[in-house]
């Protein structure tokens, strides 16, 4: 199930939007046919029956102001395919009982004459001959229950009997079935006695769902175009923000950001582009302090180095003397790390396999066991400079405590992925993340030469962190230390 819903249930934000929306339009349409679906059968019921009523008068009215010899042509041209009119010696209406509503009609057609009339009127009339259909589903709810009124009942049946309040529940469901459709019987007695009788039998056109569902369609399509354009709208700025989030993530440089679009998206360019400022001025502050102490460190140093040299002790000269020269080292890479920061270089698309091949051919012409296994093309962004020396780094490590180093690269899941693969010791497990602390140095463990000042590891993670990307050690199974460092291809 959740992976049906993570197929079919759009990821972008418009489409969730549009989504909802038209969940809900088709469960508000579905709640109005089901409320309102007979609402306009039932006014045309209405209609209809006033209608027939008002001819049936008119007519009676017509029959008593003409001579008789018309009479018949007058019945015919009354006469309708839901309805019909005749003379005759009996009532067809013989409502013993009538509702409320007839009895309302009865009162209304009498203020129709000058004078009272003898009139019955009977809306639940049905003639079993014409429509068995309907006779058969009444039969069912209760036999002969019908004939059943305050004065014609069964022996032994009451109007508290459960038996009445059966028929009464029954009779209630086809007086609801029969509002769908007119069925009446009038009769209305003329001055010489006879009476005249009015029949009908008139349905409204069966309810068909097709103008619906077209109106449901139209309202749907309507809406999503309007909530497409207003997204369109909103989602342009939040994608531009996030492309520029990423690129901040990969520390290229950026422009301010257009404050567009709606308050709350303006607000959070606004608020994106006063963090890209703040976070651009600490990063200039702490690259200017740390150049600034180390250059200053530079005249302690030498002056301590001059010092050094009048010292009369061979061996504490010369020790004092090496560890100034490792202060100043430290001086050195760490100056140049920082001039190194502060340089702006723009990132652009570079074809990784060049660059690894390119490295490996440097070392290769230096004397150095270095390869580079060739995948293919793989293009990513970066900032070219700063990537060889991470990569340098981690080469120059490798050559330095292996025999032979082995450069390879994938693309996977959108990224780059890119190992250093050497032959030498390896690192203890527990020493692994602790490499890339600045001035930290194993050589003790891999090597029994110097490993420098402890900053290429630093150095190296740090601009694999500006590039968005991130870097791990591990020791491989066949002996040797792999570096894997995986980076967003951002193109």
């Amino acid at each position: 199930m959740a992976n049906l819903r993570k197929y079919l249930w759009p990821t972008s934000l418009s489409g969730q939007l549009i989504g909802l929306l038209v969940l809900a339009i088709v469960f508000a349409q579905g709640v109005s046919l089901w409320v309102f679906h007979d609402e306009r059968r039932i006014a045309l019921v209405e209609v209809a029956r006033d209608n027939i009523l008002m001819r049936a008068v008119a007519t009676v009215k017509l029959l008593e102001e003409t001579p008789d010899a018309i009479h018949g042509r007058i019945l015919d041209a009354g006469r309708s395919r839901f309805s019909s009119f005749w003379i005759d010696d009996t009532p067809i209406a013989k409502a013993t009982n009538p509702s409320n509503t007839e009895l309302r009609l009865i009162s209304y057609l009498q203020k129709q004459f000058d004078q009272p009339r003898n009139m019955q009127l009977d809306l639940d009339r049905r003639d079993r001959s014409k429509k068995k259909h309907d006779d058969k589903k009444w039969d069912k709810l209760k036999p002969d229950a019908e004939r059943w009124s305050d004065d014609e009942k069964p022996d032994g049946v009451d109007g508290k009997s459960a038996d009445r309040k059966a028929w009464e529940k029954a009779r209630e469901k086809l007086y609801r079935k029969r509002r769908e459709h007119v069925d009446l019987a009038l009769s209305i007695q003329l001055p010489d006695g006879s009476w005249f009788n009015a029949n009908t039998d008139y349905r409204p056109p069966q309810r068909s769902i097709a103008p619906f569902l077209v109106q449901m369609l139209l309202t749907i399509v309507a809406t999503s175009v309007i909530v497409a354009l207003l997204m369109r709208r909103i989602s342009k700025p939040l994608r531009q923000l996030a492309g520029a989030a990423e690129k901040l993530g990969r520390g290229e440089s950026i422009q301010p950001l257009d404050e567009k679009g709606p308050a709350e998206i303006a607000a959070l360019t606004r608020a994106f582009n006063d963090m890209q400022n703040r976070l651009t001025r600490f990063v200039q502050d702490r690259t200017r302090m740390l150049a600034a102490i180390s250059h200053d460190m530079r005249t302690p140093i030498t002056s301590l180095r001059l010092r050094a040299e009048f010292i009369e002790d061979d061996e504490n000269r010369e020790k004092i003397i090496e560890t100034l020269d490792e202060m100043s080292q430290m001086t050195e890479a760490t100056l140049a790390f920082a001039r190194d920061e502060a340089t702006s270089e723009d990132a652009q698309k570079l074809d990784l396999g060049s660059l690894l091949t390119s490295l490996a051919d440097d070392q290769q012409d230096l004397g150095h066991n270095v390869t580079a296994e060739d995948h293919g093309r793989l293009v990513i962004r970066c900032r070219p400079f700063a990537l060889k020396r991470a990569l340098r780094n981690l080469i120059d490590n490798g050559v330095s405590y292996g025999e032979a180093v082995c450069l390879s690269y994938a693309d996977i899941n959108g990224h780059a992925l890119i190992r250093v693969r050497d032959k030498g010791p390896g690192i203890p497990t527990e020493k692994l993340t602790d490499v890339f602390e600045p001035f930290v140095r194993l050589e003790e463990s891999r090597s029994e030469e110097t490993g420098g000042i402890g900053l290429g590891l630093a150095i190296t993670r740090s601009i694999i962190h500006a590039h968005g990307g991130t870097i791990t050690l591990s020791n491989s199974a066949d002996g040797g230390l792999l570096v894997e460092v995986k980076l967003p291809l951002g193109v």
